[in-house]
């Protein structure tokens, strides 16, 4: 059996305040296999925030280990890419421009990076938008820029923060067929937080549950859903059978 990309073996992360410790997760223990699709479900403040952040190296976990490739995340490292829930572009630069933010940041060669960006560009529909300004697009494809960006380096790693949160229940479903078309055409690892069983559903491989607060592992389900999925796929009644397996189990942790 082949070794997991990512490796989180006994997490816990403690927060300090002025009324004690906080804790926001507790023995949390899972996998990510390459090219791999995992989302990550749990009821509001379970630390799902909490735990993408200790993926991504901008917070120390209080105990446990977790791992990259084999190695232990310490810190930001430029082999994981981050999409997080506002697409937090630079209103004065171009999409292309935003695109290109972790090719100079990271030092990368411009040249080769441009050339990159224009593909990544092409791939998200946005190849016309290039020289528009973030006020110029509507949420879903500002969101798009920020997937490109988060990827125009080539991360073993993509982590997306609740990226459609923000956005209407129309453009949400038009976002997810393009995020399953973008990862279809990239083979990247993705880690996608989110509250919404219907976009976990529709998107994953495997779906990883959190209890409430300190949030805790204790379902991974595997999504036996054929790809490419369509909307016509949320009318499957395989795909109705999974969302209902998820709010049932939810009620009974609600209940428990």
């Amino acid at each position: 059996m082949a070794e997991p990309l990512l490796a989180a073996q006994d997490l816990a992360v403690t927060y300090r305040s002025t009324r004690g410790p906080v804790p926001a997760l507790a023995n949390l223990t899972a996998t990510l296999g390459q090219g791999e699709f995992l989302s990550v479900l749990g009821p509001s403040g379970c630390g799902k925030s909490t735990l993408l952040k200790v993926v991504a190296g901008l917070l120390k976990p209080s105990g446990g280990t977790i791992k990259l490739a084999g190695t232990d995340i310490t810190g930001p490292r430029p082999d994981i890419g981050i999409v997080f829930q506002q697409p937090t572009l630079l209103p004065w630069q171009t999409v292309l421009d935003n695109v290109l933010l972790p090719v100079r940041t990271l030092g990368m060669d411009l040249r080769s990076g441009r050339e990159k960006a224009m593909e990544l560009l092409e791939l998200v529909g946005l190849t016309k938008f290039a020289t528009h300004y973030p006020n110029e697009l509507s949420g879903g494809m500002q969101q798009r820029v920020g997937i490109a960006r988060g990827i125009i380096h080539d991360p073993k790693l993509l982590l997306m923060d609740e990226p459609f949160a923000a956005l209407d229940a129309i453009t949400r479903e038009s976002m997810m067929i393009e995020l399953q078309r973008i990862w279809m055409a990239t083979g990247k690892s993705v880690v996608f937080i989110t509250h919404s069983i219907q976009e976990a559903v529709f998107l994953s491989d495997r779906i990883l549950v959190l209890t409430a607060r300190p949030g805790r592992s204790v379902k991974d389900l595997r999504v036996e859903l054929p790809r490419p999925r369509t909307l016509a796929t949320m009318a499957d009644p395989r795909f109705a059978e999974i969302a209902n397996e998820l709010r049932t189990f939810f009620d009974t942790l609600v209940r428990a």
